[in-house]
């Protein structure tokens, strides 16, 4: 039997594995959902963009990992934006998204954020959905998205999950001061 992903918050050493992740999962497990162009635009290359682990360091970034190695990372803004959410595809399917996407809801709820939002891909979108996520009428904008491209694909689904119930007080009795 196989012990279930290890959940665990971002160290700047996971930068590679977690670009390793992104890449994967990009390029392998979104292939035949998009156009090898949207695919290469979302993922350009294999080399770590300068930065990459200290963005993920300076927000709620959670990392899965099985047998000692990183299969999935999530990524939510102190703003509530969930910007990335990647597992291997040899992990789909598996508890890891779940486990990480626990993680990140648990730490949203901990930090009172009224509101989740994020620009979801298509594979991402049902896996959303499924979990009470709405289409968000009003979106947050596209302004300073990693990924630029012309048709607002691969990310196709402004989306959102109010928290802000979570929150609130009880309704108070009518005849209490």
């Amino acid at each position: 039997m196989t012990a279930p992903p290890l959940v665990r918050r971002f160290r700047p050493g996971d930068a590679a594995a977690t670009h390793a992740v992104f890449f994967a999962a990009v390029r392998i497990g979104a292939a035949g959902h998009y156009r090898t162009q949207q695919l290469i635009d979302w993922a350009p290359s294999r080399e770590i963009p300068q930065g990459w682990g200290a963005w993920l360091d300076r927000n709620i970034t959670f990392i899965a990992e099985t047998g000692g190695a990183v299969g999935g990372f999530f990524m939510l803004e102190p703003s509530g934006y969930l910007n990335m959410a990647f597992v291997r595809p040899e992990h789909r399917r598996s508890s890891m998204a779940d486990l990480l996407y626990a993680a990140i809801l648990a730490e949203a709820r901990a930090r009172r954020m009224p509101v989740m939002t994020v620009w979801a891909s298509r594979l991402f979108h049902r896996f959303l959905a499924r979990r009470g996520w709405q289409i968000d009428p009003d979106p947050p904008p596209l302004a300073g998205h990693p990924i630029a491209t012309e048709d607002a694909e691969p990310i196709d689904y402004a989306m959102k999950l109010v928290l802000a119930d979570d929150h609130a007080s009880p309704p108070r009795d009518a005849a209490t001061p």
